[in-house]
């Protein structure tokens, strides 16, 4: 277990790939190959397609009302679609309710996303997700795993990053849960990880009470446009670093997550500016 030291040290490589860290992503590529790990992996494909099919008709009430909402609210269509990176790197459209005004630029990071009225409210209380119902009842998603990126992620991804992609995307996840958008792109990596090594019903069945205990606090759920370019920008940032070797020094705290017991446990490294 790592303790809150003092530590001066020479950073080559993206602070959450230390040799803690590494062991971990052995972890990850081990699980993959386990039985148990196959086993949980069909068991949650069956279980995603009843549910997902039972809620779909159960909720076809309030997906009209939303849809009807929606273009009352604003002109366009209902369902927003946009390129993701699901499982092992494959791209697929996810499916939303739309809340953002007909005009807004995703790529133009000079000004906000543009909520409209209804788009507010959902995008609060995570209605907005309700679509990707139809992303999990065809397998491109699962209820819980880690959420899935906009695909220039995945480009900008060095391959231990990538690890985080040996499952389904989800609707939620525990980076999602625990953080939200509180954490950096490279914290909710960790958490991530830590979800693959611990795959498992029992840390999905807490991941969900989790989220709804977010969820009834009225957190946003995803980083708007301009937080998705800061993580890229770290991404790429990060990586040239390790692909050039260049030596950096920084005096920030460092807030490592780490899986030992699927518990969150932050080694907080004070690192000096040379």
């Amino acid at each position: 277990m790592l303790e809150n030291t003092k530590a001066e040290f020479v950073v080559q490589e993206p602070l959450y790939l230390r040799p803690e860290y590494k062991a971990l992503l052995v972890d990850v590529k081990k699980k993959k190959q386990t039985i148990k790990f196959k086993v949980y992996d069909m068991v949650k494909r069956g279980l995603d397609l009843i549910m997902a099919a039972v809620m779909l008709i159960v909720l076809s009430p309030i997906f009209l009302i939303l849809t009807i909402a929606i273009r009352i609210d604003s002109p366009g269509p209902a369902i927003f679609r946009q390129k993701r990176t699901g499982r092992n790197g494959k791209e697929f459209n996810i499916l939303k309710f739309r809340s953002m005004t007909k005009d807004n630029d995703i790529n133009d990071c000079s000004c906000e996303d543009k909520c409209t009225r209804v788009g507010r409210v959902i995008r609060k209380t995570s209605l907005d997700e309700l679509p990707q119902l139809i992303n999990v009842l065809v397998g491109q998603m699962s209820f819980i795993g880690p959420r899935p990126w906009v695909t220039e992620y995945w480009t900008n991804m060095n391959e231990e990053e990538r690890q985080r992609g040996r499952v389904r995307p989800g609707i939620t996840g525990l980076a999602a849960a625990k953080g939200r958008n509180g954490l950096t792109v490279f914290e909710r990596i960790a958490y991530d990880l830590e979800y693959v090594k611990n795959y498992s019903l029992w840390q999905d069945i807490k991941i969900i009470f989790i989220t709804i205990k977010t969820v009834l606090s009225h957190e946003e759920y995803e980083s708007g446009k301009s937080g998705v370019h800061d993580d890229i920008e770290d991404l790429k940032a990060e990586n040239k670093k390790l692909e050039t070797g260049v030596v950096i020094k920084t005096d920030s705290l460092v807030n490592i997550v780490m899986a030992g017991q699927g518990e969150e446990m932050a080694g907080n490294l004070e690192v000096n500016r040379g």
